[in-house]
């Protein structure tokens, strides 16, 4: 299961930009481009989620069981620079584009990773009440004190 679907990346690409990403083999039957499209899509989804739990797994317990929705869009824009980045970025506004909202979202990873920014998991944190619940301390009874000490 990855945080976001191949439908919700695929919506992100314009149609004229399939056959750029699927690369060098031009596909012409359409059930054919859409499998070949589709298959590099869950590789590309595969890779985001993987890439965003390297960044989140410190703090939270990943994978999501719940993916919150900034995590969403942050897999849907590193998968679909994912994607584009096959072969290669051209610096066309559309393309630099999708460069730009790639390192927007390391950033904000990043961010997450050093805690500066929470992504609304928090009953996910990894080790949330395990300090209250999970440590415990007991001692002997004290054997000195300033009255047993009187006199000495």
């Amino acid at each position: 299961m990855g945080y976001c679907t191949t439908g919700e990346v695929l919506k992100m690409i314009k149609e004229d930009m399939v056959n750029s990403i699927i690369g060098d083999e031009y596909i012409e039957d359409a059930d054919e481009k859409q499998q070949k499209i589709t298959a590099l899509c869950e590789d590309a989804i595969s890779d985001a989620c993987a890439e965003i739990d390297g960044y989140l797994a410190k703090r939270y317990k990943v994978p999501f069981t719940k993916t919150p929705q900034v995590i969403n869009k942050l897999a849907k824009d590193i998968a679909v620079y994912n994607l584009v980045s096959r072969t290669g970025i051209d610096e066309s506004e559309r393309e630099k584009t999708f460069l730009n909202r790639y390192n927007a979202a390391i950033k904000f990873l990043t961010e997450v990773a050093k805690g500066t920014i929470s992504v609304g998991a928090e009953d996910e944190a990894v080790g949330s009440g395990n300090a209250a619940n999970g440590f415990k301390m007991k001692s002997s009874g004290r054997i000195f004190s300033r009255d047993s000490m009187r006199g000495w």
